[in-house]
């Protein structure tokens, strides 16, 4: 039986264990990748293990996400950040330099290699027949220290494109079909791969945006062949030489099957508060817009800001709109220069701003109270875009600039001209000159902390007893933007452990600050729904709660890297064996869990007892051996030092 892509590159990485679905295995990281929002945290942890140097082949450190300098918090953790790539032997890309996901691609992605991220798009290199995975920081801490990255192996799900997208159509659309398909849940625990004739119409770039949200998915990553396509991508950013055709043998198979014929598409839309909100654009149409805004990872490509540019050319945008275009690289801004892209767009009315993540984490470009905003960014979680009643639709570059024409949300067929054609060009300006090496192995680098670098809180081991109130209640689908926001008030403090607590659920409740702080020493437990945790790779969502004396959370089901941050900062997940018995806990029930230390040692069945009702509900953890001894020891650096004492 012939291997698809992901067995192919799984086999290459195979530090441990099977590649039998659901089984644990450990895998050889060649890359990793972090940012800024989570790297500060990286950085202290990989101080805290104790190696002068990362041991990976290639490690790269990005600031994209915090680029307002309101005080001195952002810029003094852009310098140590410099510092630490400095001394550990990271790449640094500096602020400006643009979103790291398509900035690593054009500089560094390889197909055949594997690349840990601590944001959790870096599926995104999958693109490139990458098996490129996002997890919480302190996994990637252990990856560039040379560890292997430890999962349950995923399922392969193969999905089948046939046919050829109509006018008006992209891959923005494709991935939305599947969110359509199967919501924000549908992919957890699969590997998503694509193949079949259809892709041979798809370039790099338009597997981006479909590889990148695939994490909307829920899906462990997604990937790609490495084909002509890539060659050709590779090619025009003068790196050739790192082209390794990685194809599906002929008779590959896969768990699960899929198949879309592009060629029924249509343009498609996800309605507020959720990527998995999909309808088609006709349905919607004509609603009144504020702003519409082109860019972040998940349309980075040259690409998608010519056809705006061509749609809009000659035009102003409606005057209600704020027209928002948001530059994913400096590399492509110069290119968007070079090629008169954007000076159409600016003389459409575009709002320019710098290369980086910007309004798609809320950072600037927040719309304005209750109305529509259109944006091509991959998430939509309530109050993300900064404006806590906010009306996030997510779409493709065309419908955004359809609509930021006309004021109203508009199906671009609609629009009285051809559909514009954009061929991208085989030789690229290139930029590289932002990207900072580290200093050589016998330069002797001291790390720059300022006054807002505070140490890693010191976390105790399990105890042998749980017991305390179930200080919150949450329903399904609550993100790690609803336990802890990003934004400009927010993520300047990420490096801070005590101050970022003190935003911990607070879009859900203002009082839960306070009321932790009465339990941090007894501790508390979270009671969720379903898909908890979703979103975001940000691990302070897990750390910032255990600061604040969270014990257990206790939910119907967890999204896949939250569940792991949960484990590795000695927080216990629990799964609720029968749904239902979410319905019998109130807010404030005093719950406990006895013997919990033997409990989970023996097997993966745990009682939990409400002491308020005098009830006792089953409960299981999914968590593997190795996240067992993560949670018993208190987190994964006890459990590292443990073992190396």
């Amino acid at each position: 039986m012939g291997k698809n892509v992901t067995q192919k590159l799984i086999e290459n990485h195979l530090a441990e264990g099977r590649m039998t679905p659901g089984e644990e295995i450990g895998l050889k990281i060649d890359q990793t990748l972090t940012q800024d929002a989570t790297g500060t945290l990286v950085m202290l942890e990989f101080e805290a293990i104790g190696l002068p140097r990362v041991q990976t082949e290639l490690s790269v450190q990005y600031v994209d996400h915090n680029l307002l300098q309101e005080d001195f918090k952002n810029p003094d953790d852009h310098l140590f950040l410099r510092s630490a790539c400095k001394k550990f032997g990271l790449w640094y890309s500096r602020p400006g330099n643009g979103v790291s996901h398509p900035v690593h691609m054009e500089r560094f992605g390889v197909p055949g290699k594997t690349l840990l991220g601590s944001d959790s798009h870096t599926c995104a290199a999958g693109s490139l027949g990458m098996l490129a995975i996002g997890a919480g920081g302190l996994e990637v801490a252990m990856a560039m220290a040379g560890e292997p990255f430890y999962l349950k192996m995923p399922k392969v799900w193969g999905v089948k494109l046939v046919g050829e997208m109509p006018d008006w159509v992209s891959a923005k659309d494709v991935i939305l079909e599947m969110l359509r398909r199967h919501d924000v849940d549908g992919g957890l625990g699969k590997i998503v791969e694509y193949h079949g004739p259809g892709l041979r119409f798809l370039t790099a770039m338009d597997r981006h945006v479909i590889a990148n949200m695939g994490a909307e998915l829920g899906a462990t990553t997604t990937v790609f062949p490495s084909d002509d396509s890539v060659m050709a991508f590779l090619k025009s950013q003068g790196r050739e030489q790192d082209f390794r055709e990685i194809l599906a043998d002929p008779d590959a198979e896969y768990d699960e099957y899929e198949e879309i014929n592009l060629s029924e598409l249509e343009p498609l839309i996800a309605l507020p508060s959720s990527p998995g909100n999909v309808v088609p654009v006709r349905e919607v149409a004509g609603r009144e817009i504020y702003q519409s805004y082109i860019g972040s990872s998940a349309n980075p490509g040259l690409r998608d800001f010519a056809i705006t540019a061509m749609i809009v050319d000659g035009k102003q945008t409606h005057d209600r709109v704020s027209f928002d275009v948001n530059p994913t690289s400096r590399q492509i801004l110069e290119n968007m220069t070079a090629t008169g892209i954007l000076g159409k767009l600016i003389h459409a009315g575009a709002r320019l701003h710098q290369a980086g993540c910007g309004g798609c984490i809320g950072m600037g470009q927040a719309p304005a109270t209750g109305r529509i905003s259109l944006r091509t960014v991959p998430r939509n979680f309530p109050g993300r875009s900064g404006t806590s009643e906010d009306l996030v639709y997510l779409c493709s570059p065309e419908t955004a600039a359809a609509s930021a024409l006309t004021g109203v949300i508009t199906d671009p067929r609609t629009l009285s001209m051809a559909c514009p054609r954009f061929t991208e060009p085989e030789t690229a300006l290139l930029n590289t000159e932002m990207l900072v090496a580290p200093a050589q192995e016998d330069e002797p680098y001291d790390l720059e902390k300022g006054p807002n670098i505070k140490p890693l809180p010191q976390l105790e081991p399990l105890s042998d007893t749980l017991e305390g109130p179930a200080l919150l209640k949450v329903g399904d689908d609550i993100s790690t933007d609803e336990i802890l926001p990003a934004g400009a008030k927010v993520l300047p403090f990420r490096s801070n452990i005590p101050a970022i607590s003190r935003f911990v659920f607070s879009p859900i409740d203002e009082t839960y600050y306070e009321r932790a702080m009465g339990y941090q020493k007894q501790g508390s437990f979270i009671v969720g729904g379903s898909n908890y945790g979703q979103g975001s790779s940000r691990e302070h969502a897990a750390l910032a709660p255990r600061y604040l004396g969270v014990k257990a959370v206790i939910a119907k089901s967890f999204a896949r890297i939250h569940l792991q941050n949960l484990s590795n900062f000695g927080i216990l997940p629990l799964i609720f064996a029968n749904p239902d018995d979410w319905n019998k806990i109130a807010q404030g029930d005093r719950l406990s869990i006895p013997d919990v230390r033997n409990a989970i040692r023996q097997g993966n069945r745990i009682k939990v007892i409400n002491l308020t009702k005098n009830e006792t509900y089953e409960t299981e953890h999914s968590m593997t051996h190795f996240q067992v001894e993560m949670v018993l020891a208190g987190s994964l650096i006890n459990l590292v030092k443990q073992k190396e004492s």
